[in-house]
């Protein structure tokens, strides 16, 4: 792999152009275990210095980026548990899974109803919007809002699965979640962020 052994050469060029594709991703991860920005930084800092000490371990046969995970994500802990913000992700998505609904109740017509379970209105369909009113830097601005709004969480996968682009198997690894547990949470995520979208869109549609 040309990229492992530019680094291995001290390849400055080859290193900086890592940090910037993967820089910003790794501190919205990182900023999922410790909410202090400037400590977020210095755990990005910390995971790069452990990857320019590791690089010479790496085995060439194994994912890069998820080599690259497994760095950030064990320093990003480490930090976590020095400011007492550990927090035992498996067990808490058990939790969810048990008790939250995937969809508001209330979007369904009731028992007794002649379609009782089927919905009140049908989800709206964003591909049916202008391209310009999903790409506008307000709905952008929203859709960071409505994911930073979710539970621990569900941040955290929908972020490393829709955000930071790493797949089922790397994310279940890395938090210790089963499959299941972690399409539930990644659906229920984007459920949320869905509703907060589709609230919006029918606000400034009827405005």
């Amino acid at each position: 792999m040309r990229l492992v052994e530019a680094l291995r050469a001290g390849d400055e060029q080859v290193f900086s152009s890592l940090v910037a594709e993967h820089g910003a991703t790794m501190l919205r991860v990182a900023s999922l275990y410790v909410r202090d920005r400037a400590v977020a930084e210095e755990v990005v800092q910390d995971a790069w210095l452990g990857v320019l000490k590791g690089i010479d371990r790496f085995e060439v046969r194994a994912s890069f980026k998820t080599w690259l995970l497994r760095i950030l994500t064990n320093t990003a802990r480490t930090h976590a548990q020095r400011e007492g913000r550990s927090i035992p992700f498996s067990a808490v998505a058990g939790f969810e899974d048990d008790r939250e609904p995937s969809v508001d109740p209330d979007r369904f017509l009731p028992e007794g109803e002649r379609w009782a379970s089927h919905w009140v209105s049908s989800p709206r369909r964003f591909d049916e919007l202008p391209e310009s009113r999903l790409l506008s830097a307000e709905t952008f601005a929203l859709t960071q809002a409505a994911i930073e709004a979710l539970p621990d969480v569900q941040r955290l996968v929908i972020t490393m699965r829709d955000i930071a682009g790493f797949s089922a198997e790397e994310v279940c690894s890395e938090l210790e979640l089963t499959g299941g547990n972690q399409r539930v949470l990644l659906h229920r995520g984007r459920t949320r962020v869905r509703r907060a979208l589709e609230e919006y869109f029918d606000a400034t549609a009827s405005a």
